[in-house]
């Protein structure tokens, strides 16, 4: 089944390209179909490539998922044009009365920085409160994953020796977590930044559940709340080239960069990638649509504020 984008939105053609199913609202309107609504709240500068990779992942299950993406008042983006983000987003005032079967919050290039010095740190957290009463479950991705669980748990964020940047191997502490269907005893997950959440800091808050770890990477998925929320460290939406990119942009900019660990062919820059984690990417967020999202989301949406722990099996 398609995933239902805005009309017009960059990422039709170049998923078309991929041969990925996408429509718009025009057509979306002539099926009778209740789709999923999911709601992607886009705090990464690059919109356009953003909204590429999330509505990629979504658009590969057998579900109709309806996309609107929200944009945050009290941040101007200095790296999307403004045509973009008034045809393609909406503010917060625009969707607070509103209910989603699933939101996905993104990572955000300020991790270095105190939580509370980040300018737009008290409307999203605002939108960290509403979700909990007008979202079924809800992905908290990279910074927005250390934001949330430092938000609602008091988990500090600690600052890395040195920016932990590649491919890294992964596996499930909880494998019969419905989330992890499917997936293979080891499995590959990107990611990029210079602080982490600590094991043990987890480990003392009851409400949470640690997922899935690395003995590189560490933590790279927990949740709470019974699958009512997930925090993802890492990027399984990462694109094959987005690693590759951030690494000759930091090339060029002069700043000290590693070579992206377990990436290139031979880990040699001049060669092309090696991609080995979007077959895990894809179970993923199918597994999050149909267990957490699809199955429990009540038939009167509204009745969302009345759910309490999913009971999973």
């Amino acid at each position: 089944m398609p995933v239902k984008i805005p009309n017009n939105l960059p990422a039709i053609e170049l998923l078309k390209k991929e041969n990925i199913f996408v429509m718009n609202d025009l057509r979306a309107s002539t099926q009778d179909i209740r789709p999923m609504r999911v709601l992607i709240l886009n705090l990464m500068p690059l919109k356009i490539s953003t909204e590429t990779d999330f509505v990629r992942l979504l658009s590969n299950n057998p579900l109709q998922v309806e996309v609107e993406f929200l944009r945050l008042d009290s941040h101007t983006s200095k790296n999307t044009p403004e045509e973009h983000l008034e045809m393609f987003y909406k503010g917060f005032g625009e969707i607070r009365e509103n209910f989603y079967d699933g939101m996905i919050i993104t990572g955000a290039p300020v991790e270095m920085m105190k939580f509370e010095e980040v300018t737009y740190w008290n409307e999203v957290t605002m939108i960290f409160d509403w979700a909990r009463k007008h979202v079924t479950s809800s992905l908290y991705i990279c910074w927005a994953s250390q934001a949330a669980l430092y938000h609602f748990y008091g988990v500090e964020k600690v600052p890395l020796d040195g920016k932990l940047f590649g491919v890294f191997k992964h596996t499930a502490t909880e494998k019969t977590n419905p989330l992890f269907r499917g997936f293979d005893d080891e499995f590959f997950i990107p990611h990029s930044r210079h602080t982490t959440i600590l094991k043990e800091d987890l480990e003392r808050k009851e409400e949470i559940s640690i997922l899935s770890e690395s003995a590189e990477a560490g933590v790279a998925i927990a949740s709470s709340r019974g699958g009512r929320e997930f925090y993802l460290t890492g990027h399984s939406e990462y694109a094959a080239l987005t690693l590759n990119d951030e690494y000759k942009r930091d090339r060029e900019k002069g700043l000290s960069i590693e070579v992206p660990h377990n990436y290139y062919t031979d880990n040699n820059p001049d060669n092309p990638p090696v991609v080995r984690w979007t077959g895990h990417a894809n179970l993923l967020f199918n597994n999050w649509l149909n267990y957490f999202v699809y199955q429990e989301t009540p038939y009167d949406v509204k009745e969302v504020e009345q759910l309490g722990e999913i009971k999973t099996s």
